[in-house]
């Protein structure tokens, strides 16, 4: 029988955790926890500042966006103005020019007239000297007094 208390003594396995007071347990297990909520707390605070980050990635790309589009629109309008200023140049030359015309045509139109009355009083001229040389008079005296 000596030879089965050895045996006994090797099928026994010794306590792998010695046995620690409740006060140690509550503190490892305060220690745990305030551990575990640490790390909760500092994945929360990387995940909001991966959001953060992230939304003011996007908030510089609309930015940019915006300007990119707001500069192209306001190249169009200066484009646009600046066709506008040309074609209002070109009507404001050509609107001078027509007036000149105008103006040219009314002067050939004063000279014509002018012609004409130079004209007329030679032929007056020419007949009331014919009527004083043959002693006749004109059969129109003034235009309403006719006989």
């Amino acid at each position: 029988m000596a030879e089965e208390e050895p045996k006994k003594a090797e099928t026994e396995t010794p306590d792998p955790v010695p046995a620690t007071p409740p006060l140690a347990d509550a503190v490892l297990a305060r220690v745990e926890t305030e551990k575990r909520l640490a790390l909760i707390k500092a994945w929360e605070e990387s995940e909001k500042t991966k959001a953060e980050n992230k939304a003011y990635k996007k908030l510089s790309a609309v930015g940019a966006w915006e300007n990119s589009k707001r500069a192209a629109v306001e190249a169009e309008l200066r484009a646009i103005e600046e066709k506008l200023e040309k074609k209002r140049a070109e009507y404001i030359e050509k609107m001078k020019n027509k007036v000149a015309e105008v103006h040219k045509l009314a002067e050939e139109k004063r000279a014509l007239v002018e012609a004409n009355k130079r004209e007329e009083c030679l032929k007056v001229e020419e007949t009331a000297v014919k009527f004083r040389t043959s002693g006749f008079m004109p059969r129109k005296l003034l235009g309403c007094f006719g006989s």
